[in-house]
Protein backbone atom coordinates (compact mmCIF):
# COMPACT_ATOMS: atom_id res chain seq x y z
CA UNK A 1 0.00 0.00 0.00
CA UNK A 2 1.37 3.41 -0.85
CA UNK A 3 1.52 5.96 1.79
CA UNK A 4 3.00 9.79 2.42
CA UNK A 5 4.87 10.61 5.36
CA UNK A 6 5.20 14.41 6.52
CA UNK A 7 9.14 15.02 8.10
CA UNK A 8 10.27 18.69 9.16
CA UNK A 9 11.75 20.47 11.84
CA UNK A 10 8.73 19.71 14.31
CA UNK A 11 8.99 16.81 17.01
CA UNK A 12 7.82 14.10 15.16
CA UNK A 13 6.70 12.17 11.69
CA UNK A 14 2.91 12.18 10.52
CA UNK A 15 1.71 9.54 8.26
CA UNK A 16 -1.34 10.59 5.98
CA UNK A 17 -4.08 8.31 4.83
CA UNK A 18 -5.39 8.14 1.05
CA UNK A 19 -8.01 11.45 2.41
CA UNK A 20 -4.37 13.08 3.04
CA UNK A 21 -5.60 13.50 6.38
CA UNK A 22 -2.90 12.51 9.36
CA UNK A 23 -3.61 9.25 11.00
CA UNK A 24 -0.79 8.36 12.61
CA UNK A 25 2.29 10.38 14.58
CA UNK A 26 5.79 8.91 15.45
CA UNK A 27 7.49 11.18 18.03
CA UNK A 28 11.95 11.99 16.26
CA UNK A 29 13.12 15.20 16.98
CA UNK A 30 13.49 17.18 13.75
CA UNK A 31 13.41 14.73 10.76
CA UNK A 32 13.99 16.91 7.93
CA UNK A 33 14.61 14.46 5.56
CA UNK A 34 12.87 10.26 4.89
CA UNK A 35 13.75 7.74 2.74
CA UNK A 36 12.13 4.03 2.25
CA UNK A 37 13.73 0.86 2.41
CA UNK A 38 13.47 -0.69 -1.63
CA UNK A 39 11.62 -4.01 -0.50
CA UNK A 40 11.13 -4.03 3.50
CA UNK A 41 8.49 -2.05 5.24
CA UNK A 42 11.31 0.13 6.62
CA UNK A 43 11.61 4.17 6.97
CA UNK A 44 14.31 5.97 7.84
CA UNK A 45 14.71 9.81 8.78
CA UNK A 46 17.80 12.14 9.50
CA UNK A 47 17.32 13.83 12.90
CA UNK A 48 18.47 17.65 11.63
CA UNK A 49 20.46 18.58 15.00
CA UNK A 50 24.11 19.78 15.76
CA UNK A 51 24.82 16.29 16.65
CA UNK A 52 22.39 14.42 13.94
CA UNK A 53 20.59 11.31 14.72
CA UNK A 54 19.61 8.67 11.94
CA UNK A 55 16.61 6.77 12.68
CA UNK A 56 14.89 3.64 11.51
CA UNK A 57 10.96 2.71 11.75
CA UNK A 58 9.21 -0.56 10.99
CA UNK A 59 5.88 0.00 9.03
CA UNK A 60 2.96 -1.57 9.89
CA UNK A 61 -1.10 -0.80 9.17
CA UNK A 62 -0.82 0.64 13.30
CA UNK A 63 2.21 3.00 12.12
CA UNK A 64 5.50 3.48 12.45
CA UNK A 65 7.59 1.42 15.19
CA UNK A 66 11.01 2.55 16.19
CA UNK A 67 13.39 0.15 15.16
CA UNK A 68 16.97 1.50 15.70
CA UNK A 69 18.97 4.79 16.14
CA UNK A 70 22.60 6.32 15.68
CA UNK A 71 24.92 8.27 15.27
CA UNK A 72 24.15 10.05 11.35
CA UNK A 73 27.90 10.33 11.61
CA UNK A 74 28.02 14.31 11.46
CA UNK A 75 26.15 17.57 12.00
CA UNK A 76 23.05 19.22 10.65
CA UNK A 77 22.58 15.96 8.37
CA UNK A 78 19.76 17.18 5.96
CA UNK A 79 19.19 14.39 3.27
CA UNK A 80 19.71 10.17 3.03
CA UNK A 81 19.14 7.97 0.16
CA UNK A 82 18.97 4.12 0.69
CA UNK A 83 20.85 1.68 -1.76
CA UNK A 84 18.76 -0.16 -4.48
CA UNK A 85 19.95 -3.26 -3.38
CA UNK A 86 18.82 -2.38 0.47
CA UNK A 87 22.02 -3.24 1.93
CA UNK A 88 23.52 0.66 2.07
CA UNK A 89 22.47 3.70 3.27
CA UNK A 90 23.79 7.07 2.89
CA UNK A 91 23.90 10.03 5.02
CA UNK A 92 24.60 13.93 3.85
CA UNK A 93 25.60 16.14 7.09
CA UNK A 94 25.06 19.50 6.03
CA UNK A 95 27.13 21.02 8.70
CA UNK A 96 30.02 19.58 8.82
CA UNK A 97 29.84 17.73 4.98
CA UNK A 98 30.37 14.40 6.23
CA UNK A 99 29.19 11.67 4.37
CA UNK A 100 28.15 8.55 6.37
CA UNK A 101 27.81 5.28 4.71
CA UNK A 102 25.62 2.68 7.07
CA UNK A 103 25.41 -1.29 6.19
CA UNK A 104 21.95 -2.61 6.62
CA UNK A 105 21.09 -6.00 7.40
CA UNK A 106 18.12 -8.82 5.92
CA UNK A 107 15.40 -6.80 7.93
CA UNK A 108 16.47 -3.17 7.27
CA UNK A 109 18.71 -2.57 10.78
CA UNK A 110 22.08 -0.78 11.14
CA UNK A 111 24.87 -3.83 10.81
CA UNK A 112 28.62 -2.80 12.21
CA UNK A 113 29.83 0.70 12.64
CA UNK A 114 29.48 3.22 10.05
CA UNK A 115 31.83 4.41 7.24
CA UNK A 116 32.70 8.52 7.65
CA UNK A 117 33.89 10.65 4.87
CA UNK A 118 35.03 13.65 5.26
CA UNK A 119 35.86 16.29 2.73
CA UNK A 120 37.72 19.54 2.96
CA UNK A 121 37.22 22.84 0.50
CA UNK A 122 35.45 25.77 0.38
CA UNK A 123 33.89 28.43 -2.64
CA UNK A 124 34.01 31.83 -3.52
CA UNK A 125 30.58 32.97 -1.58
CA UNK A 126 32.11 33.57 2.01
CA UNK A 127 29.15 33.28 4.07
CA UNK A 128 27.58 29.80 2.95
CA UNK A 129 30.87 28.30 1.39
CA UNK A 130 33.72 28.92 4.36
CA UNK A 131 33.57 24.50 4.40
CA UNK A 132 32.13 21.52 2.87
CA UNK A 133 28.51 21.22 3.12
CA UNK A 134 27.26 17.90 2.08
CA UNK A 135 23.43 18.28 0.69
CA UNK A 136 21.99 15.62 -0.91
CA UNK A 137 23.19 11.50 -1.65
CA UNK A 138 22.15 9.78 -4.71
CA UNK A 139 23.18 6.28 -5.32
CA UNK A 140 23.78 5.73 -9.55
CA UNK A 141 25.39 2.86 -11.53
CA UNK A 142 26.86 1.64 -8.00
CA UNK A 143 28.20 4.84 -7.24
CA UNK A 144 27.50 7.24 -4.41
CA UNK A 145 26.99 10.80 -5.66
CA UNK A 146 27.05 14.04 -2.80
CA UNK A 147 25.88 17.36 -3.81
CA UNK A 148 28.39 19.81 -2.18
CA UNK A 149 27.30 23.05 -2.02
CA UNK A 150 30.73 24.02 0.21
CA UNK A 151 32.69 23.47 -2.50
CA UNK A 152 30.68 23.57 -5.62
CA UNK A 153 31.32 19.85 -6.52
CA UNK A 154 29.71 16.38 -6.97
CA UNK A 155 31.63 14.20 -4.49
CA UNK A 156 31.76 10.57 -5.82
CA UNK A 157 32.43 7.28 -3.85
CA UNK A 158 32.28 3.98 -4.54
CA UNK A 159 30.16 1.57 -2.45
CA UNK A 160 33.27 0.48 -0.13
CA UNK A 161 33.81 4.01 0.76
CA UNK A 162 36.50 4.84 -1.73
CA UNK A 163 37.23 8.20 -2.94
CA UNK A 164 36.36 8.81 -6.54
CA UNK A 165 37.60 11.51 -8.72
CA UNK A 166 34.92 14.67 -7.97
CA UNK A 167 33.06 16.82 -10.12
CA UNK A 168 34.02 20.54 -10.00
CA UNK A 169 30.96 22.56 -10.64
CA UNK A 170 31.36 26.49 -11.85
CA UNK A 171 32.50 28.54 -8.58
CA UNK A 172 30.09 30.01 -6.68
CA UNK A 173 27.09 27.76 -7.72
CA UNK A 174 26.03 25.81 -4.23
CA UNK A 175 24.79 22.36 -6.14
CA UNK A 176 21.88 21.63 -3.78
CA UNK A 177 19.91 18.89 -5.56
CA UNK A 178 19.69 16.99 -8.70
CA UNK A 179 18.11 14.05 -10.68
CA UNK A 180 19.13 12.11 -13.38
CA UNK A 181 16.70 11.33 -16.47
CA UNK A 182 18.79 8.77 -17.91
CA UNK A 183 20.81 10.51 -20.65
CA UNK A 184 21.40 14.13 -18.58
CA UNK A 185 21.96 15.49 -14.97
CA UNK A 186 19.95 18.37 -13.88
CA UNK A 187 21.46 20.29 -10.86
CA UNK A 188 20.05 23.07 -8.91
CA UNK A 189 21.98 25.77 -7.65
CA UNK A 190 21.06 27.17 -4.67
CA UNK A 191 23.34 29.89 -4.25
CA UNK A 192 23.37 31.18 -7.95
CA UNK A 193 19.59 30.54 -8.68
CA UNK A 194 20.09 28.83 -11.84
CA UNK A 195 19.34 25.18 -12.75
CA UNK A 196 21.88 23.46 -14.99
CA UNK A 197 22.14 20.23 -17.21
CA UNK A 198 24.97 17.96 -17.94
CA UNK A 199 25.35 15.34 -20.25
CA UNK A 200 26.44 11.91 -18.61
CA UNK A 201 30.21 12.37 -18.67
CA UNK A 202 29.57 15.86 -16.68
CA UNK A 203 29.88 18.12 -19.57
CA UNK A 204 27.53 21.72 -18.99
CA UNK A 205 24.73 21.49 -22.03
CA UNK A 206 22.61 24.47 -20.89
CA UNK A 207 21.79 26.47 -18.04
CA UNK A 208 18.56 28.83 -17.22
CA UNK A 209 17.20 30.71 -14.64
CA UNK A 210 15.29 28.44 -12.31
CA UNK A 211 12.61 31.41 -10.84
CA UNK A 212 11.94 35.07 -12.85
CA UNK A 213 11.79 36.49 -9.45
CA UNK A 214 14.68 37.09 -7.20
CA UNK A 215 15.94 36.40 -4.58
CA UNK A 216 16.09 33.26 -5.22
CA UNK A 217 17.43 29.80 -3.15
CA UNK A 218 16.45 26.83 -5.40
CA UNK A 219 15.35 24.09 -2.95
CA UNK A 220 14.47 20.42 -4.43
CA UNK A 221 14.43 19.37 -8.28
CA UNK A 222 13.18 16.36 -9.24
CA UNK A 223 12.74 14.99 -12.86
CA UNK A 224 9.34 13.41 -14.27
CA UNK A 225 7.79 12.78 -17.70
CA UNK A 226 10.16 14.80 -19.57
CA UNK A 227 10.05 17.69 -17.10
CA UNK A 228 12.09 19.01 -14.24
CA UNK A 229 10.37 20.68 -11.58
CA UNK A 230 12.16 23.44 -9.15
CA UNK A 231 10.78 24.46 -5.84
CA UNK A 232 12.10 28.41 -5.72
CA UNK A 233 12.44 29.89 -2.14
CA UNK A 234 11.93 33.72 -2.04
CA UNK A 235 9.52 33.87 -5.12
CA UNK A 236 8.04 30.95 -3.18
CA UNK A 237 7.19 29.07 -7.16
CA UNK A 238 7.36 26.20 -8.51
CA UNK A 239 9.06 26.09 -11.47
CA UNK A 240 8.56 23.36 -14.26
CA UNK A 241 11.30 23.77 -17.16
CA UNK A 242 12.23 21.04 -20.47
CA UNK A 243 14.24 18.26 -19.48
CA UNK A 244 17.62 18.70 -21.00
CA UNK A 245 16.92 22.10 -22.72
CA UNK A 246 15.72 23.77 -19.55
CA UNK A 247 13.33 25.70 -21.58
CA UNK A 248 10.63 27.34 -19.31
CA UNK A 249 7.36 25.62 -19.47
CA UNK A 250 5.52 27.06 -16.51
CA UNK A 251 6.25 29.27 -12.91
CA UNK A 252 3.52 28.93 -10.58
CA UNK A 253 2.92 29.88 -6.63
CA UNK A 254 3.54 27.31 -4.53
CA UNK A 255 0.76 27.54 -2.22
CA UNK A 256 2.54 28.72 0.45
CA UNK A 257 5.97 30.41 1.61
CA UNK A 258 9.77 28.99 1.69
CA UNK A 259 8.86 25.53 -0.56
CA UNK A 260 11.86 23.50 1.00
CA UNK A 261 10.84 19.89 -0.92
CA UNK A 262 7.71 18.70 -3.00
CA UNK A 263 6.50 15.27 -4.15
CA UNK A 264 4.74 14.18 -7.05
CA UNK A 265 1.85 11.82 -6.33
CA UNK A 266 -0.46 10.80 -9.51
CA UNK A 267 -2.14 13.77 -9.76
CA UNK A 268 -1.38 16.31 -7.24
CA UNK A 269 2.13 17.87 -6.30
CA UNK A 270 2.55 18.29 -2.40
CA UNK A 271 4.73 20.66 -1.33
CA UNK A 272 6.27 21.52 2.11
CA UNK A 273 6.60 25.13 2.62
CA UNK A 274 8.56 25.61 5.79
CA UNK A 275 7.90 28.54 6.82
CA UNK A 276 4.38 29.14 6.49
CA UNK A 277 3.49 26.11 8.01
CA UNK A 278 1.66 23.65 5.68
CA UNK A 279 1.68 21.20 2.61
CA UNK A 280 -0.28 22.22 -0.29
CA UNK A 281 -1.60 20.05 -2.99
CA UNK A 282 -1.75 21.13 -5.89
CA UNK A 283 -3.46 19.50 -8.81
CA UNK A 284 -1.44 18.64 -12.06
CA UNK A 285 -2.93 18.79 -15.74
CA UNK A 286 -0.28 17.80 -18.66
CA UNK A 287 2.41 17.74 -15.62
CA UNK A 288 1.82 21.44 -14.76
CA UNK A 289 1.02 22.46 -11.40
CA UNK A 290 -2.63 24.64 -10.60
CA UNK A 291 -3.49 26.53 -7.96
CA UNK A 292 -3.65 25.02 -4.36
CA UNK A 293 -6.65 22.88 -3.54
CA UNK A 294 -5.82 22.92 0.09
CA UNK A 295 -3.47 23.10 2.29
CA UNK A 296 -2.69 20.38 5.31
CA UNK A 297 -1.52 21.25 8.18
CA UNK A 298 2.37 20.50 9.99
CA UNK A 299 4.61 22.23 11.37
CA UNK A 300 7.90 23.82 9.68
CA UNK A 301 7.60 21.00 6.90
CA UNK A 302 10.75 20.00 5.19
CA UNK A 303 9.76 16.73 3.22
CA UNK A 304 6.95 14.70 1.29
CA UNK A 305 7.95 11.09 0.84
CA UNK A 306 5.50 9.07 -0.84
CA UNK A 307 6.38 5.28 -0.87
Amino acid sequence: MKQLFLGGYGAGITTLGEDLRPVGHTPFAAPSFLAAHPSLPVLYAVGEHEEGRLGAFTRSAAGLTPAGERSSGGSLPCHLAVHPSGRLLAVANYGDGTVSLHRLDERGGFDGEPILLRHEGSGPVADRQERSHAHQAVFHDDVLHVSDLGTDEIRRYGLDGRALEPVRLAPGFGPRHFAFDGTTWHVAGELDGTVRAYDASWLETARARASEGQPNHPSHLEVSGGLVYVANRGPDTISVLRAGSLEKVAEVPCGGRWPRHFALAGDRLLVANQHSGGVAVLPLEDGIPGKAEHVIDAESPACVLKS
